[in-house]
C-alpha cells in the first residue's frame, strides 16, 4: 500500500492549541521507512533517544551522542512530511546550563530540520527551557520516570505510586510549563497523578505509562509492533511484525538453501542468445 505524503506539516502552535482537544497521537522514529509509515497518522514524531537501545544494543539511553541524534533526526525529517518533528537533547548535551542547550538545540535542529527539541526534567531545567524558547527554539518538556536519571531514580521505576512524591512532580510540570515549553511527556507515573498534572497545566500533556486522560500519547514503536522481545506493561501490541519478520527469514533461508529463489520469473535472461 502506497502513503501518500502531505502538502502540509503541522505546526507546533497547532498542537499547543490541541490542550483538551483531540488527542494528540505520537510515535518515535528512527529512519526514514518509518517515519514515512507513521507519518500520515502521527502528529508528532519523536527521534527519541531511546534509539541507543533500540537501535544501538546500548543498555541505557546515557551513552546516545548528539552525532546520532543529528542524524537519526534528519532521516525522519526527509520521511516525513505532516507530523511535527521532535529531537531528543541527548544525555550531556544540555544539563550545564542554557548556553550548552543553545548550541546542541541549534545545531539539531540546524542539521536536521525538525521544529523542536525534548529536554529531560523539571524545576532544575526551567531556566533553559525559558531561555531556549526566548530564543527560537519549541521545546517539549519531560517529566516523571526521566530516563537519563537513571541512575538516580534507581531503575526504571514508577514515579507517584505514594502521595508523598506528588508534589515534587506537579512542581516540576508547572515550572516547565510556566518556562514555556509547548507540551509535556508525562512517563511512568501513577494513573492519578497524571490526570491530575494534564488538569493543573495549560500545555498538552502526552502519556506514556501514565493516563488516557492525558492530551495525548506516545508510544516506542517497536515496543508497540512486537519488535523488541521484551515490553513494559504500559505497551499495547498493536500488531506481532516481529513474529511476522522471522517468519520472513525462515522462509527466504529455506528457499535459498533448496535453490527455488530465485525462480525463473525472478531472473533476466539473455537478450542475444548468440
Amino acid at each position: 500500500m502506497s502513503v501518500q505524503k502531505s502538502a502540509t506539516r503541522l505546526t507546533v502552535p497547532a498542537l499547543r492549541a490541541r490542550k483538551g482537544g483531540v488527542p494528540i497521537v505520537s510515535l518515535t522514529a528512527y529512519d526514514v521507512e518509518t517515519a514515512r509509515l507513521a507519518d500520515p497518522h502521527c502528529d508528532l514524531l519523536l527521534v527519541g533517544d531511546s534509539l541507543g537501545m533500540v537501535v544501538y544494543g546500548l543498555p541505557s539511553t546515557l551513552a546516545v551522542t548528539l552525532d546520532m541524534m543529528a542524524a537519526h533526526g534528519a532521516a525522519v525529517v526527509r520521511g516525513s512530511s505532516h507530523a511535527v518533528v521532535a529531537i531528543d537533547m541527548p544525555f550531556a548535551s544540555y544539563e550545564q546550563g542554557p548556553a550548552q542547550a543553545f548550541e546542541s538545540a541549534a545545531r539539531l535542529m540546524a542539521q536536521t530540520g525538525a521544529q523542536a527539541v525534548k529536554l529531560e526534567g523539571g524545576v532544575a531545567m526551567a531556566e533553559t527551557v525559558h531561555f531556549l524558547v526566548r530564543r527560537g527554539i519549541p521545546v517539549i518538556g519531560h517529566v516523571g520516570l526521566t530516563p537519563q536519571a537513571v541512575n538516580v531514580l534507581g531503575g526504571f521505576r514508577v514515579q507517584g505510586r505514594s502521595r508523598d512524591g506528588w508534589p515534587a512532580i506537579e512542581a516540576d510540570a508547572r515550572a516547565v510549563a510556566e518556562a514555556g515549553a509547548f507540551s509535556l511527556v508525562v512517563e511512568g507515573v501513577s494513573e492519578p497523578l497524571a490526570r491530575r498534572i494534564t488538569g493543573i497545566v495549560d500545555i498538552p500533556t502526552i502519556g506514556i505509562g501514565a493516563s488516557a486522560g492525558c492530551d495525548g500519547q506516545i508510544l516506542v514503536t517497536e515496543d508497540m509492533l512486537g519488535l523488541t522481545p521484551k515490553a513494559p506493561k504500559f505497551v499495547r501490541r498493536f500488531a506481532e511484525v516481529g513474529s511476522a519478520m522471522n517468519d520472513a527469514f525462515a522462509a527466504y533461508a529455506t528457499a535459498v538453501r533448496d535453490r527455488t529463489f530465485p525462480a525463473e520469473e525472478e531472473t533476466y535472461a539473455q537478450k542475444d542468445p548468440h
